[in-house]
């Protein structure tokens, strides 16, 4: 029992309040908790940028949808005005041919009355003999027709410049209202982008403040971690002072009180129980302020975890 506890003695006075064992144990903890905290930073940032990648492919996906869908009304439009012009062209020929068809008939109709009026008229100057009235009613007859040919023309051309007007009016109401339509589509796609920009910049906003908050609590967590342990290590560097004054002052008195050895014993088993009272404190208080970080450990982890 005396040699283990000189022993103890003995150590705590060579390495201090601290063994060996425990500052290994300190050690081996810190390092655990870095390599925690390293671990933490890697696997946020893979998850942020898994997540900026699934952003990616989210927006070229939706810019794809919209482009598509706009070549697609396009198409459909274009295919409509195809088909309307087709239509138009259609009727238009149906229109000419049957103008022609009419313009025909009348001109078999005036080519058989002309001939039918020209027997008459040779059958009329075989039975007459008078040539002056011959010519004279042929004469008149000749104006008859070229009037009536003339009445027919500009009847014609009337009818035909109406159709011309109407077909122009008809053109024009439909490139207004393709305009119009267009019009509309274009104002659709352009409230659609902005509003996709408006949403993409809100949550590029929002993934910048995200890591300004998580930089700022690192910071924070860093330069507590960075306190505490200069506080822990002043601490033990104070009572490794007081303790290497005692040990120096320790040796003067052995040096000085040799002829004294019971007193001295008595002595260092004294010193020995102020120690144990002593370092069971120390423990005390360093149990407490490891629960105490701890506490404050998993109230910032908590927060972290409430914030992401």
């Amino acid at each position: 029992y005396l040699a283990r506890k000189f022993f103890y003695l003995w150590a705590k006075m060579t390495f201090g309040q601290v063994l060996p064992s425990k500052a290994r144990c300190f050690y081996d903890q810190k390092i655990l908790q870095k390599t925690f905290g390293e671990w933490k930073e890697q696997w946020t940032v893979c998850r942020e940028k898994k997540l900026s990648l699934r952003a990616d492919n989210h927006y070229r996906h939706l810019l794809l949808n919209l482009t598509f869908k706009a070549w697609r009304a396009y198409v459909c439009q274009q295919q409509g005005k195809r088909n309307k012009y087709y239509v138009a062209e259609s009727h238009a020929k149906k229109q000419t041919l049957l103008r022609t068809w009419q313009h025909w008939l009348v001109y078999v109709g005036v080519q058989r009355t002309k001939h039918g009026m020209q027997s008459v008229a040779l059958a009329f100057r075989e039975r007459s003999s008078l040539r002056i009235s011959w010519a004279m009613w042929r004469r008149q007859q000749y104006q008859k027709c070229s009037g009536h040919k003339m009445n027919i023309l500009a009847l014609q051309h009337w009818a035909q410049s109406l159709q011309f007007r109407a077909w122009l009016q008809w053109r024009e109401l439909y490139l207004y209202t393709q305009n119009e339509k267009q019009k509309d589509t274009r104002a659709v796609t352009h409230h659609q982008h902005w509003e996709l920009r408006r949403c993409v910049g809100a949550w590029l906003g929002y993934l910048n403040l995200h890591r300004v908050k998580k930089r700022q609590n690192e910071l924070a967590q860093e330069f507590h971690r960075s306190r505490t342990l200069r506080r822990c290590f002043s601490s033990w560097q104070l009572s490794w002072e007081c303790r290497r004054r005692m040990h120096a002052h320790q040796r003067d008195l052995e040096k000085q009180a040799a002829r004294i050895a019971l007193w001295r014993v008595f002595a260092h088993w004294k010193h020995y129980a102020v120690l144990c009272v002593e370092e069971a404190q120390q423990c005390e208080l360093a149990e407490k302020h490891y629960n105490c970080h701890l506490l404050v450990l998993q109230k910032y982890w908590n927060r972290w975890k409430s914030c992401l």
